[in-house]
């Protein structure tokens, strides 16, 4: 939880609370659009109206650098002539631009070309319960107070080493959102929910160089960040802790991925298994319900109930019922992300994640202390660059830093290395998956040990 800070004298800020428009009033303007489609000839629509606030302040040696804030809103409609379809969007929420945008999408669907897997979702598939799932937190933040909460963070960076010589700044950031999704199979649905996020980095430097790190805590309560001095010292501890990188010699060693980045290899895999990458066949997971696409230690669920979830939610974009699903028991994968569309192109049944996976989770295995005494002597990487993934073979090349460790225990920082191999190879090489979970993200997974890459260095 955020401590409470010096009490400056209050001025304007925003509060993320403060919506100008209500969940029924979107309601009602999404009926509206519907009702306009319907009048225009439109056999189905579908039309998404939301809006969103947020305010910025980042702050750099002391100093306050940006502040933003934002107001957005916005309607998307989709219009259907038989299989043929068009889009359009606005952010005028007047009566004759809403009639304007539902025409214009029916313009473009007379001039687009039917596609026989268009069209709405099945309506024995839409959600019909609707759990709180306590998505959203007010936060009244006055940005004088949110300069505060900047600057301490920032401080607690900086105070971690003299070594700390120059900063990215800190940062303190709300969001806010309201959407509305209905079609006229009749299905509307709202959803409101709210994110905040405190974050650091930093700067250290030694005679041999110079090496930049951050931390940061993303959470949908405010009262559930971390505080913001323990985000500045993790951030200044992190930076510190690389000083003195060098590289290691070629070879085939043992390589630890720390959580932050483990979180990089199930998004590889949530795109291989995506509709997308599956009906157009560039997918190395061609083909893979029933496989055993990971080691026997790998447990994937798919929870999108779960209460301040960053990634909860009833029903997807299509406004299909999500569930709750065991992906991967034991290895063997049981499920795709498959949308209304790709699951028609591919002669199966939407998984309910048009517009996304929901929540995952990766069991754990062991402590991170257990996972370096499994290691032995290999590599642990806590940065990666570049994107040299290709999904269609699973060859994996990238740029990493992290550290270098031998019988169990870390011996000196790494960097100007790439790690190596075949995702296909690396996901059966889990050996371990470590309960140092990130909570600040939607997919939750700890660090993960690979039996055998390839590490080029020197």
């Amino acid at each position: 939880m955020i401590p409470n800070g010096p009490s400056p004298v209050p001025i304007q800020g925003l509060n993320v609370s403060a919506f100008s428009y209500s969940e029924q009033q979107l309601q009602q303007m999404a009926a509206q659009v519907l009702d306009t489609a319907r009048a225009e000839g439109a056999s189905a629509a579908d039309v998404e109206v939301s809006e969103s606030v947020g305010q910025n302040v980042n702050v750099r040696l002391g100093e306050v650098e940006t502040i933003e804030y934002n107001r957005d809103k916005g309607m998307g409609v989709t219009v259907y002539l038989g299989q043929a379809k068009g889009h359009a969007s606005t952010s005028d929420f007047s009566t004759q631009a809403l009639v304007d945008t539902v025409r214009a999408a029916l313009a473009i669907a007379r001039y687009t070309a039917a596609d026989d897997y268009a069209g709405l979702p099945d309506p024995a598939l839409l959600a019909t319960t609707f759990p709180d799932l306590d998505l959203h937190h007010g936060w009244e933040l006055p940005v004088d107070e949110a300069i505060v909460l900047a600057q301490r963070c920032e401080d607690a960076a900086r105070a971690v080493d003299t070594r700390i010589t120059n900063s990215e700044g800190g940062s303190v950031n709300t969001h806010a959102s309201r959407w509305v999704y209905a079609n006229s199979l009749g299905f509307s649905g709202a959803s409101t929910g709210s994110r905040y996020s405190v974050s650091a980095a930093v700067i250290a430097e030694d005679e041999a160089g110079m090496q930049r790190d951050y931390w940061y805590s993303t959470r949908r309560d405010p009262a559930e960040l971390e505080s913001v001095e323990s985000v500045g010292r993790r951030a200044g501890e992190r930076a510190v802790r690389r000083l003195g990188a060098r590289r290691v010699k070629t070879g085939e060693y043992p390589v630890l991925f720390e959580a932050p980045v483990a979180a990089s290899l199930l998004s590889h895999w949530v795109s291989a298994i995506s509709g997308s990458s599956l009906y157009r066949k560039s997918s190395f997971l061609q083909d893979s319900l029933g496989q055993a696409v990971f080691a026997p230690c790998v447990n994937v669920i798919e929870d999108p109930f779960v209460k301040k979830g960053l990634a909860s939610g009833a029903f997807d974009a299509e406004g299909v019922a999500t569930q709750r699903r065991e992906l991967v028991t034991a290895g063997v994968q049981h499920g795709y992300f498959l949308s209304s569309y790709s699951a028609r192109k591919l002669g199966m049944a939407t998984t309910g994640n048009a517009g996304g996976p929901h929540n995952l989770f990766v069991t754990p295995t062991a402590t991170f202390d257990a996972l370096l005494q499994q290691l032995g002597t290999g590599l642990l990487v806590t940065e990666l660059l570049g994107h040299g993934i290709n999904l269609v073979t699973g060859d994996y090349s990238r740029g990493a830093a992290g550290f270098w460790v031998e019988n169990g225990v870390i011996q000196h920082p790494v960097e100007e290395i790439t790690v190596a191999g075949n995702l296909r190879d690396m996901f059966r090489q889990i050996v371990g998956i470590g309960d140092d979970v990130l909570l600040s993200s939607s997919r939750q997974v700890g660090s993960i040990l690979i039996e055998r890459m390839t590490v080029a260095g020197e």
